[in-house]
């Protein structure tokens, strides 16, 4: 595959970059659409982004915006890291002009496992200084790109084959979702918490709920921990 490097219209949910990218890039940063976009794409090196539209400003920058990203190292699913996660900001009005996601596998030789939901972190504040860095980054890790789920069947709770998974991404939220191709042939997106178990295909089903220690399962009566037997209904616990 060529590794030619050709300027593109990057497009986020603030605005747009133009930046000069390769094959492979370009690959990533398209959707099925004309369009190709950032949040796939991930974090570019900022020599090779020219300018950068802010819709907050409604104008053009020469340059690039900031791009503020945290390497957060969470765990999402048995062997699947968010290695990082960041956005773009316009350097006139800190409005954000994309945000991104990274994945990592711990094992490249493992499989995906049982899947974890998100939990937001609060976000870092960083004190203004007299120049402001193009990136601001706590100690970045090397990330891998996780492509073992893409075309894996997606069944859901009722054994129904819905679509074919596509890529990991994230919903106009920022919360954490699978994108698939569903059998009509249209694209979709299935919450992170909602997916029960990733293997040869991916189960979907709902959350798990927490049981309560010590719950009878006969009647519901909320006994002692450590109780052998239902204090209300006799039941073997």
């Amino acid at each position: 595959m060529s590794s030619e490097l050709r300027l593109k219209k990057l497009r986020g949910s603030g605005g747009y970059v133009m930046a000069t990218v390769t094959d492979e890039q370009q690959m990533k940063g398209n959707l099925g659409g004309p369009d190709l976009f950032l949040a796939p794409i991930g974090r570019l090196d900022v020599a090779k982004i020219t300018k950068y539209f802010c819709n907050t400003c409604e104008k053009e920058f020469e340059g690039s915006p900031k791009i503020e990203f945290d390497n957060s190292n969470e765990e999402v699913a048995e062997n699947l890291v968010l290695a990082e996660k960041g956005q773009y900001i316009c350097n006139s009005c800190n409005a954000s002009i994309a945000e991104y996601r990274e994945f990592k596998k711990q094992d490249e030789t493992g499989e995906i496992g049982s899947a974890k939901p998100i939990v937001e972190s609060a976000p870092q504040v960083v004190e203004p200084t007299a120049q402001t860095p193009q990136e601001i980054v706590t100690q970045p890790d090397p990330v891998t790109s996780v492509s073992s789920i893409e075309g894996r069947t997606v069944i859901d709770e009722n054994a129904n084959k819905i679509g074919v998974a596509k890529q990991v991404g994230i919903d106009s939220t920022q919360s954490m979702v699978l994108v698939l191709t569903k059998n009509d042939g249209t694209e979709g997106s299935i919450p992170w918490n909602n997916i029960k178990k990733i293997g040869e295909v991916i189960l979907l089903g709902n959350p798990e709920a927490v049981t309560q220690p010590g719950k009878c399962s006969n009647c519901g009566f909320g006994n002692k921990e450590g109780s052998k037997f239902c204090e209300e209904c006799g039941t073997q616990l």
